[in-house]
């Protein structure tokens, strides 16, 4: 098929290699514009951009697909399919009309569960056991369009937001080649949505990050691990703003909210109920360190409420 790929982060990089690599005509790949990065601002391509130009397929990066500029590109190209993969655009409804077999997003849930911009982060702040992969129909709404084909995948205890992240990416592309076949062969059976039982995943923010031990140690590990590796979960102890990037939680342990129950080589913080192990942390313009690496040069007095 003639297909127009629209993707932006490392989580869509393995589904192009997949339609590269099935043999499907990739026309272009459209993906939002280079972004400064780091301290020094540099300008950088996403990683979307870098693997098209590897593979020696067009980019185009316009910063609205509601203009005629973005329309008439592809309407130039005039492509049978369009798939969209963490594209980070609403696709206007000339653009949803424009091929032949419409417009198919793989989306990082199992839909109709966390529609929406961060899917893969709310499915672990949550504290969901599962979650998966679902190729959609697009339409106007957001992530509101039949379901087409999903697979299911469990969600670790411990496991964070930018592990089920990785997993995810590897899981798409089997979801993404399945719905291929399908369109091929016309065996597709699409699945309405039952909205009543969607859920919303916003965008994250660093207004998410200030961690609240008067929640029971569940929520504070899912709060942990949630938000790793961005924005991060934080707090300040000693006066020093403290990310927190890995935890277990402990319901064995109890004490007052945010009373530090362990930090000689540990350190444990009591929730409304249970406790926290911090395994790894960083400190304001420091490097990510083992909680025990941290103590030695930082000593926390037992006791003390955070």
């Amino acid at each position: 098929m003639k297909i127009i790929y629209m993707g932006t982060p490392d989580f869509a990089v393995p589904c192009l290699q997949k339609l590269y690599d099935l043999g499907h005509e990739i026309a272009g790949v459209f993906c939002r514009t280079d972004k400064p990065q780091g301290r020094k601002m540099i300008l950088t391509p996403p990683p979307v951009k870098v693997k098209a130009l590897e593979l020696g397929i067009p980019v185009y990066q316009p910063k609205s697909l509601k203009t005629d500029e973005a329309y008439d590109i592809l309407l130039k190209i005039n492509p049978e399919l369009v798939v969209v993969v963490a594209y980070g655009m609403i696709l206007p409804k000339r653009i949803l009309d424009l091929p032949q077999k419409g417009c198919v997003n793989i989306h990082a849930s199992l839909l109709p569960k966390l529609r929406g911009a961060a899917p893969i982060q709310w499915s672990v702040l949550n504290g969901d056991t599962e979650t998966g992969i679902t190729s959609m129909q697009m339409d106007e709404g957001l992530d509101t369009g039949n379901m087409l084909i999903s697979e299911k995948v469990t969600i670790g205890e411990n496991e964070t937001s930018e592990e089920l992240w990785d997993r995810l990416s590897l899981l798409a592309p089997e979801v993404l080649e399945r719905t291929l076949k399908a369109i091929e062969t016309g065996t597709l059976n699409p699945q309405k949505q039952d909205s009543s039982l969607s859920t919303y995943a916003p965008q994250l923010s660093k207004e998410l990050s200030p961690v609240d031990f008067g929640k029971d140690c569940a929520e504070v590990h899912n709060k942990i691990r949630g938000l790793y590796s961005w924005p991060c979960a934080e707090t300040v102890i000693n006066g020093k703003k403290i990310k927190l990037l890995k935890s277990v939680k402990l319901t064995d342990l109890s004490g007052r909210p945010g009373e530090v129950l362990e930090s000689n080589g540990k350190l444990i913080i009591a929730c409304k109920t249970g406790a926290v192990e911090i395994l790894s942390l960083q400190a304001e313009g420091k490097k990510a360190m083992s909680a025990s690496d941290y103590l030695r040069g930082n000593p926390i007095e037992k006791g003390i409420i955070i």
